[in-house]
């Protein structure tokens, strides 16, 4: 059995792979990868940094929410689905990195904010129960996935590197969600949703400039 000390390095571990710069490594090559460069404007790459720093600053969210509901979870099943949601969310976070670094912008600075936050929040709600967890994973891959739509479809037309990462983060983020309500995750209410959309946008709108 893993003790508290094991956790807390593991978790100290994760959190610096997620913060560090080029620290994580990607299981799997990015969609990028065989896609062309694009011609971009100074304006559309602006636009595209923006919306790709979003996204990483997003992966950041969900590593520290994974990090702390596995560290939180009573079944051991519950403790495996969020570790393995946690590792294909790394691929996620190396890309957007990545993705980035080309578009010659880097990734948020308040990104330590926002996994402290988030990592505080997924081990409130593993505390309370696992279903609340499962549910609350559920609610945010959903936000998630709106959010893909949205900047897919308002990426600029050249920009079809980004739109590949994307496009593959979507497909992944939907079976996320699938897992989370398959495993017994509790379905929130549209209010609770609505409030959960309107904090993201702080998240949204700050980290697309900072």
């Amino acid at each position: 059995m893993i003790s508290f000390l094991d956790k807390t390095v593991l978790q100290f571990d994760r959190a610096l792979q997620t913060l560090v710069p080029k620290a994580a490594t990607a299981s799997r090559p990015s969609p990028a990868e065989t896609v062309a460069e694009g011609e971009l404007s100074v304006e559309e790459r602006k636009h595209a940094s923006g919306l790709m720093r979003i996204n990483h600053t997003g992966e950041v969210c969900a590593q520290a929410l994974y990090a702390g509901q596995a560290t939180t979870a009573k079944l051991a099943t519950v403790r495996e689905d969020m570790k393995h949601a946690a590792d294909e969310e790394i691929d996620h976070l190396v890309w957007c990195e990545q993705r980035l670094y080309d578009l010659h912008s880097k990734p948020s600075l308040l990104n330590p904010f926002f996994y402290g936050a988030s990592f505080v929040i997924g081990a409130g709600a593993g505390l309370i129960s696992d279903k609340l967890s499962l549910g609350f994973v559920a609610a945010t891959e959903d936000q998630v996935c709106t959010h893909l739509e949205k900047h897919m479809a308002t990426l600029p037309a050249n920009d079809e590197k980004s739109r590949a990462v994307l496009t593959q983060m979507h497909q992944d983020e939907a079976q996320h969600k699938a897992m989370a309500l398959a495993a017994g995750g509790y379905e929130f209410p549209k209010p609770v949703m609505s409030i959960m959309t309107q904090l993201s946008k702080v998240m949204t709108t700050t980290t697309y400039r900072i």
